[in-house]
């Protein structure tokens, strides 16, 4: 949901409504054009009042139906999510021509695994169950912020310890589930808010995610519907315990980085307030040069990661027309400042249960 917003499903202006649906309509011939090769014809895009289903391909009438209740109180990428799911069940209607399977048989699976589409975004919330695999993994992630909540000592050789062992579980974890050809299922999440620009610190932190924690990460458009605008966001793709941590370490990252300025705005090498955003990407940069020799380490011990080819297919499918851009980063002295101070940076476990915790939190040590 938007930050800021309500829960209440308000009733759409005429005005609004037109703009819903000329967004989605420009998301869907994007999707056309990218994923199914222009091999669809534009049916009808209808927003509903439905309770029962967020979003429905209806071939009797060529319509596709999004819920208005989807569209006001879930997040950008699961309005998109269940139309990418909606036009796969066109696919295999109209130009596939299956019949005989039921509608998220082996066909529509993979249809959609070929294109980067979660064939769970149906109609209806998805909840997990913990089949696939999903169980051990979600142990193996509990280790992991176990060690964390170690991370958190104020004893910083104990902290020390506890990161390098949080950081060789998940290292171990991943390469042992591509050696065991385990079967991998991917998930997707949005990182950021929407309403504010991207900065360069947010950017470093993208890097890092996608260099050390098992995930894809992208900039990727999307809208807000009760504001009437376009907006971006960073998108991860991983694995479900991939994308948890890496959820964890890029607010933890934000948050730190902040807070680090703050503690060090009387350092001599930090001249202005305009030095902040300089700072803060060297304190990601010091925070990556540690994880750096970290993975050196490791791989003294056999640990070497050699990637995940079908995350990369799965990616790559998502995301078939990908451009790279390339920033340059001034090391100024507020840089080198902050670099200093982000290879001390330990990271801390995220806190998601207790009777406030809307979403992770921070530990200090």
């Amino acid at each position: 949901m938007i930050p800021g917003s309500t829960t209440n499903i308000d009733a759409l202006s005429a005005e609004l409504e037109a703009t819903l649906v000329r967004v989605l309509r420009a998301r869907y011939e994007s999707d056309n054009r990218e994923r199914f090769g222009n091999r669809l014809l534009l049916p009808v895009i209808a927003l509903t009042d439905s309770t029962t289903h967020l979003g429905r391909w209806n071939s009797a009438t060529r319509t596709i139906e999004i819920s208005r209740r989807l569209i006001l109180t879930h997040r950008w990428l699961e309005v998109t999510s269940v139309l990418e799911h909606e036009m796969a069940h066109q696919y295999v209607d109209e130009f596939l021509k299956i019949r005989g399977e039921t509608a998220h048989g082996e066909t529509f699976r993979r249809v959609c695994a070929e294109r980067g589409i979660d064939a769970r975004a149906a109609g209806a919330p998805i909840t997990r169950d913990g089949s696939n695999g999903e169980g051990e993994t979600d142990r193996v992630l509990e280790r992991i912020r176990k060690l964390l909540a170690l991370a958190g000592s104020p004893n910083q050789h104990e902290a020390e310890i506890a990161m390098r062992k949080a950081h060789e579980l998940m290292l171990r974890h991943n390469i042992e589930s591509i050696g065991a050809r385990v079967d991998r299922s991917y998930e997707v999440r949005h990182l950021g808010d929407p309403q504010k620009r991207g900065t360069r610190v947010e950017s470093a932190i993208a890097g890092l995610l996608s260099e050390f924690f098992f995930v894809k990460v992208i900039r990727v458009p999307v809208y807000m519907p009760r504001l009437g605008r376009p907006g971006s966001v960073y998108e991860i793709v991983g694995t479900h315990a991939n994308v948890e941590m890496a959820s964890h370490v890029h607010a933890f990252l934000l948050a730190t980085a902040e807070r680090l300025w703050k503690e060090n705005r009387n350092d001599t090498r930090v001249r202005s307030g305009r030095d902040r955003l300089a700072y803060q990407t060297g304190v990601v940069g010091g925070f990556r040069e540690k994880l750096l020799l970290e993975r050196v380490d490791l791989k003294k011990t056999g640990l070497v990661w050699i990637g995940d080819r079908t995350l990369d297919g799965f990616y790559r499918a998502r995301h078939p027309h990908i451009t790279h851009r390339r920033s340059n980063v001034r090391w100024s002295s507020a840089h080198a400042a902050g670099r200093e101070a982000g290879r001390t940076v330990v990271l801390h476990r995220p806190v998601s249960q207790g009777p406030s915790a809307a979403g992770p939190r921070l530990l200090r040590g």
